[in-house]
């Protein structure tokens, strides 16, 4: 889609087009499922202290756990942009996924979640540097605060349902993290395996790689 078109199709509708391809990704997998969604009070780029503005999350029988598949609004150019029509990439390229094993419906808000996100957005856009699949960081604690887990670091993954989507601001991919343990952490830092070793092992038992806080 060249500038004209573009123009043509969203100018002047309040339009979101990069918002809009996102959708399009979940709706083919999630077909007529309505999401639990997150907002923000004040869009980032008006000056929110969330640098995500949305977080849906989907209800999950796949895989073998039930879980809640989020995803995140916010990394990618999600609005009308003229400057950002024609590139290879939208903005850092990804959205942000993540699996919470969890009966359904689940019995609380997983707000928890949210606030996980967020986080990891806010050093993705303070330091500049994005996550790609097997990166890992430790979380400096349990991913879930005032929660008796071990779950306690991070490994990233392209999401294995939600194929790249080509938006009107560029390729976007979604980019999904898996939380493992401190002995899974220190393997790596005793370089006796790699994230992606770690995350193929898992994936044998664990096909969708969803968290589970009591593992």
């Amino acid at each position: 889609m060249n500038l004209d078109e573009y123009k043509r199709e969203y100018e002047g509708k309040d339009a979101t087009p990069g918002w809009d391809a996102i959708d399009s990704r979940l709706h083919e997998v999630y077909r007529g499922q309505e999401p639990k969604h997150w907002g923000t009070l004040i869009k980032h780029m008006l000056g929110g202290p969330d640098p995500i503005d949305g977080i849906s999350a989907y209800q999950c029988f796949d895989g073998g756990y039930e879980h809640l598949h989020f995803c995140t609004y916010g990394y990618t150019s999600l609005y009308y942009d003229e400057e950002a029509v024609g590139g290879d990439y939208s903005r850092f390229g990804f959205e942000m996924t993540f699996r919470l094993a969890t009966p359904l419906p689940p019995d609380e808000e997983p707000i928890w979640v949210c606030n996980l996100l967020q986080n990891l957005a806010r050093y993705v856009f303070e330091s500049g540097k994005w996550f790609e699949p097997y990166h890992w960081i430790p979380a400096n604690g349990p991913i879930r605060a005032d929660y008796e887990t071990g779950i306690v670091g991070l490994a990233f993954l392209s999401d294995p349902t939600l194929k790249a989507v080509d938006s009107p601001h560029g390729r976007v991919e979604f980019i999904q993290a898996f939380g493992i343990t401190q002995s899974e952490l220190d393997s790596f830092a005793n370089t006796k395996q790699t994230a992606e070793a770690l995350i193929e092992s898992h994936r044998k038992t664990n096909p969708l790689l969803v968290t589970d806080l009591s593992r």
